[in-house]
């Protein structure tokens, strides 16, 4: 195990150049800076590079943590409060529990079907320090989408608050599942009762190297049945340490004088812990950066801005949808937000007209945003500050330094610049397969290469801007339309809350452009109001031929992206045309 207390502190930036360009700064720091040496390690048999430093698994990640931030508050819930000795010694007694109360192995898989309350974060550490692999449940899932997942990744032991426990009860009854209560889940035997079972002890001594795996992850399922994500401790490990290099390296490239003193971090997670955006981005990377993490049950903005002004939030990341609500409460409450110093967006791309928006609503705090999936552990294309506000169509540079990406036609030939074609990335950091999917994985991992069905194009500058999926994509009598496209056009009218485009089956055409469209409360925006404005930023055979009006926010899938087949088989439906082809 490395401890990052004896790793010798970064370079002094006084000393250090600046104004480099991100790859030039990523070649400095690994070469300067032991805490991003870089080496390189076979992973089923395909040569990557790795960080020699970086924590083997994610219970050294906690421990060397625990050591780093000593009694520094770790996690926040309404008027519950966790440090970090108080939450490791819950974490040990969980961890002991499991052992030995319910004989979970190394390798057996634990579910945890719940909100986001304080249990979960603690089990998530629990399970995966005794080297079994946790699998974070969608909590919106139904009925037949929970048992399948049960089912298929084959969990012996299942975490449950009321609502979740209830529809797993007989399940498990005949399924031979050891099913736990959490929170308002009042049958016996549940959390409290359990780990007060466990003494405080040490560490778990169980091995756990760095290419077991860590989790499941379930894709939202948009197309079929949810594909399980196995991912890796390298996996995790990989993704968290390049964002902590991502950190360390902008004073490289901004200068010392641009980045100001830092703020104690502090962070509201509000989106769900069983997507990347909440596990990785926010749980995980605050673990490493000794970060207060304030949990949030269910979304209210008003709430939001309750806790960013209690708790000091310094970083907020939500779907677009959320970062816009935020906004909109602020300036409605007059609440400025002082202690915010970014904005970031996961989940799905920001349209680029809310951009400029929340740069001059919160001018103090950078508006950045990522791409990942649940494939690559979240890692892959970030933009920030200046960068994002000049190119708000952009997802961003590649991050550093573990990476490769390329951008492909359909015989894995490298397109030129600035042409349009499949987004490929290879890293330590991309899933190990999809579980009990062998002719997915095969499809989806190509020697080490990861096909992520996403269409993309990339500038002269390195700059990624993606296009679409490559399964959404409108053909219009022989022209491709980028969905996303228009959407972004449909958000520069003010009244649009969120859109949602899709194909629209037609004989002459093929398919021609449709539209769900939720308006903001009291917006009044008519079809011929919204076509204009589209046709004010996009070409006129991409404007939307048909609209519906949503009378409530869009249904979103288990990732909280848009649930565009969804959307497209109502709409349709309630046009009376023909979805037997979509």
């Amino acid at each position: 195990m490395t401890n990052h207390n004896d790793v010798p502190n970064p370079p002094d930036p006084k000393k250090t150049p600046s104004g480099l360009s991100p790859e030039e700064a990523a070649a400095w720091i690994t070469r300067r800076d032991p805490r991003f040496t870089l080496t390189q390690a076979v992973v089923r048999g395909v040569r990557y590079k790795v960080f020699a430093n970086a924590p083997g698994n994610l219970r050294e990640l906690l421990q060397e943590a625990a050591a780093a931030y000593g009694t520094s508050d770790l996690l926040v819930y309404r008027d519950q409060r966790w440090d970090y000795p108080a939450f490791c010694n819950e974490v040990n007694q969980l961890a002991c529990a499991l052992t030995w109360e319910l004989g979970v192995q190394p390798g057996d898989r634990v579910a945890l079907a719940m909100r986001n309350y304080p249990e979960m974060a603690v089990l998530i550490m629990a399970v995966v320090s005794i080297g079994a692999v946790v699998v974070p449940m969608n909590s919106w899932w139904s009925h037949d989408e929970l048992v399948f997942a049960l089912k298929d990744c084959e969990a012996r032991v299942v975490f449950a608050d009321a609502p979740r426990h209830g529809t797993v009860r007989a399940h498990a009854s005949s399924h031979n599942l050891t099913l736990i209560g959490v929170r308002d889940a009042v049958a016996l035997p549940n959390y409290q009762s359990l780990r007060y079972k466990a003494s405080h002890g040490e560490w778990p001594q169980v091995p756990i190297a760095p290419d077991d795996d860590f989790a499941v992850l379930y894709s939202s399922g948009s197309s079929g049945r949810p594909k399980g994500v196995v991912l890796t401790h390298r996996g995790a490990i990989s993704t968290i340490h390049s964002w902590l290099m991502g950190k360390a390296m902008l004073s490289l490239i901004n200068g010392p004088d641009a980045i100001p003193v830092p703020a104690p971090p502090s962070a509201l997670i509000v989106t769900p812990l069983f997507h990347v955006t909440a596990l990785h981005a926010l749980f995980l990377q605050g673990l490493a950066t000794g970060s207060k993490m304030s949990l949030m049950y269910k979304w209210d903005p008003e709430e939001a801005l309750r806790i960013i002004n209690a708790e000091k939030v310094t970083r907020f990341v939500g779907v677009p949808t959320q970062s816009a609500e935020l906004m909109e409460a602020a300036r409605r409450l007059g609440e400025p937000l002082p202690s915010l110093e970014s904005i970031g967006a996961g989940g799905a791309k920001r349209p680029s007209a809310q951009v400029a928006q929340l740069a001059d609503a919160f001018p103090d705090a950078m508006i950045a945003s990522g791409w990942g999936m649940t494939e690559t552990n979240s890692l892959g294309i970030i933009v920030s500050g200046p960068d994002y506000l000049a190119r708000p169509e952009t997802a961003g540079r590649l991050t550093q330094p573990l990476q490769e990406a390329r951008i492909v036609e359909d015989q894995d030939k490298a397109v030129a610049s600035g042409q349009i074609g499949e987004l490929i990335v290879k890293s330590p950091a991309n899933m190990r397969c999809y579980l009990n999917l062998p002719e997915a994985t095969r499809s989806a991992l190509k020697e080490g290469w990861l096909y992520t069905g996403d269409l993309a194009r990339m500038d002269n500058d390195g700059f990624i801007y993606i296009v679409d999926r490559k399964k959404t994509i409108i053909i219009r009598g022989g022209e491709n339309i980028s969905c996303l496209e228009v959407e972004g056009a449909l958000h520069h009218h003010p009244d649009v809350a969120e859109a949602c485009v899709f194909p629209v089956p037609d004989e002459r055409l093929g398919e021609t452009v449709g539209a769900a469209v939720y308006l903001k409360p009291g917006a009044r925006a008519t079809e011929a109001q919204l076509r204009e404005r589209v046709a004010e930023h996009i070409a006129g055979f991409k404007v939307p031929g048909r609209v519906w009006f949503w009378p409530q926010p869009l249904p979103r899938g288990g990732t909280d992206k848009l649930n565009r087949r969804a959307l497209q088989a109502e709409c349709l439906a309630l046009a009376g045309i023909d979805t037997d082809h979509v």
